[in-house]
């Protein structure tokens, strides 16, 4: 194995090595956590939300917040003792030796700056200073992490990038130091498929070709599997397995390691279509005048302009969106032409690549958006209603869960205030009915009711999304719309929530609009799936057919980037 040069300390064979490392608060968070890390090696640190994985790479960084301390153990990079050393050596091996790419883009980017100059601010302080050259590198950059007209889009502001796109923009700024390692936080989880693959594959290339270690945290088992030349599995700040891929996800030995195996998403359709539903979802809308009694009768809006009540749910016809950038006089076309239907008491998927449109539809149908031409039909209403009452009875028929529950649940209010607000907003019930309907619905997301007198920040991100669910379903909406609502999550909190979609969905009739870029979701959650690219429909059906058998070269392409498909499938 080759000896590295150090920075300081004596020599070592490793980039870095961590050595019985116990970091602390009031009481210890982690303990004994040890690994090394060889140039050009990968290896990835994996397990649930609260294991130790984000403590352990801040301590390596030196970032843990508050009170947190290294208080024992030591970490070494190139056989430099980083615990002892001061914050100013610090800072200058932050970057252009170890570099960080962060998890939460919008957390990290400045939002008053256009994304070039952010990313030309980092070439600057790492030695670049010719203007043109900066400029040259921003764009080769951002062509690099995947970002398409970068000579463009350097000019634009992070606000409108999608999230897959201002992940890019992180990835981008980690590299312009050219690290000899990286240590990556859940750096694809926002990430379609190919995309996802696009950067792992740059990561692989720097890896391979300039000897950079890569330290990845992540929940993904597949990204692990595929893309790592070892795996520690982490549980309650310990490492509690450690091997190749092969190892530890074909073979588990910790019980711990076998249930997160277990509850890992595979690309196999193990879910068979509701046989009380209508036909398959196509590519054109078509109103089938059937009753659907249950979610029509909650909120009196089932009834189409014939007096009939829809099998579908939702009903998208030759929808086109065009933005207009700023300043340019350019435009961007979100949505072109696209038109599927989603079916009561089912789930729909809509999946692809970042920015083909899927948010976009998202947006329209919640009417947060205004469709530039086309017709949305929300349980045969059109979502651009002018009357009040039509727009009154349209906001209770959709409800959105987000992706991220933090960003979109007041932090200051009490978790009791939060699920209660759709009533309070509708009128609905007295105050003694609000509060019953409260407990209701928290049990039916199977959490306690102590709870309620807690904030978001107290809560975890499993338990966020509980309630960011509940309170969607509060007001008894006829269909959910989940954009993203579960890829922030670890693997055993992820089956847990889509295990909960699933049985409301099975208990309450409620249907299901499912935004997401994980086929693995989608073939086990999904009835029926929209493919979509650059703002169409490529494909749509049965959820099994498209899986199994695509039809589209670009469906096709989405399967073949799944990671890990062959270790977590066999």
């Amino acid at each position: 194995m080759t000896t590295v040069t150090t920075g300081g300390g004596e020599p070592s064979e490793f980039v870095l090595e961590v050595s019985g490392l116990e970091v602390s608060y009031e009481t210890p968070v982690l303990h004994d956590v040890g690994f090394t890390l060889a140039p050009g090696e990968r290896l990835a640190l994996v397990g649930q939300s609260g294991s130790g994985k984000s403590t352990t790479i801040s301590a390596i960084l030196g970032l843990l917040p508050g009170a947190g301390h290294v208080s024992s153990g030591s970490v070494e990079y190139r056989g430099e003792n980083l615990v002892s050393a001061d914050p100013l050596r610090l800072q200058a091996l932050r970057g252009r030796s170890i570099a960080l790419v962060p998890q939460d883009p919008m957390a990290s980017l400045n939002p008053s700056m256009r994304v070039g100059d952010q990313i030309a601010d980092a070439l600057r302080t790492y030695g670049t200073s010719n203007s043109a050259e900066v400029t040259r590198n921003v764009v080769r950059l951002m062509t690099e992490a995947g970002i398409p007209d970068a000579e463009n889009r350097r000019r634009s502001y992070p606000h409108e990038f999608s999230g897959g796109m201002r992940q890019r923009i992180l990835i981008a700024i980690a590299l312009s130091g050219e690290p000899d390692l990286i240590i990556a936080d859940e750096p694809t989880s926002a990430l379609d498929v190919t995309v996802q693959k696009q950067i792992l594959d740059h990561l692989q290339k720097l890896v391979t070709e300039r000897g950079t270690s890569l330290l990845f945290v992540t929940h993904d088992l597949g990204v692990a599997g595929e893309r790592t030349d070892t795996i520690l599995v982490m549980n309650e700040g310990r490492v509690v397995e450690r091997g190749t891929p092969q190892q530890v996800l074909g073979n588990p030995q910790d019980e711990y390691t076998k249930a997160l195996v277990k509850a890992a998403p595979s690309i196999v359709v193990e879910r068979e279509a509701n046989p009380t539903a209508a036909a398959p979802a196509t590519a054109a809308p078509a109103t089938v005048a059937a009753a659907s009694a249950t979610a029509a009768a909650r909120t009196g809006s089932g009834d189409g302009q014939d007096g009939t009540t829809s099998a579908n749910v939702l009903e998208v016809n030759d929808l086109h969106k065009v933005y207009k950038l700023r300043g340019r006089g350019k435009e961007v076309h979100a949505l072109n032409g696209v038109s599927f239907t989603a079916k009561r008491g089912q789930t729909t998927a809509i999946i692809g690549e970042s920015g083909s449109g899927k948010s976009t539809i998202a947006k329209i149908v919640l009417g947060l958006e205004k469709s530039s031409s086309g017709e949305v039909l929300a349980g045969g209403r059109n979502v651009d209603a002018t009357s009040k009452v039509e727009r009154s009875i349209l906001r209770r028929f959709s409800q959105p869960v987000f992706q991220d529950p933090f960003s979109s649940l007041n932090p200051m209010w009490g978790i009791e205030r939060i699920i209660r607000e759709p009533l309070d907003v509708f009128k609905i019930g007295s105050q003694a009915e609000r509060k019953k309907k409260v407990a209701e619905v928290l049990d039916q997301v199977a959490l306690p009711a102590s709870m309620l007198e807690r904030r978001p920040a107290d809560l975890s991100g499993g338990q966020r999304q509980r309630i960011a669910i509940a309170r969607a379903l509060i007001s008894e909406p006829e269909l959910l719309i989940c954009d993203e609502a579960v890829s922030a999550l670890d693997v055993l909190v992820q089956e847990q929530i889509l295990e909960l979609l699933r049985q409301l969905q099975s208990g309450l009739g409620v249907s299901c609009l499912f935004i997401t870029h994980d086929l693995a979701v989608v073939a086990n959650l999904a009835d029926d799936v929209v493919v979509m690219k650059s703002g169409e429909v490529v494909e749509a059906g049965a959820t099994r057919d498209v899986i199994d058998r695509p039809a589209a070269e670009y469906t096709q392409k989405l399967l073949a980037a799944v990671p890990g498909a062959g270790l977590l499938n066999a």
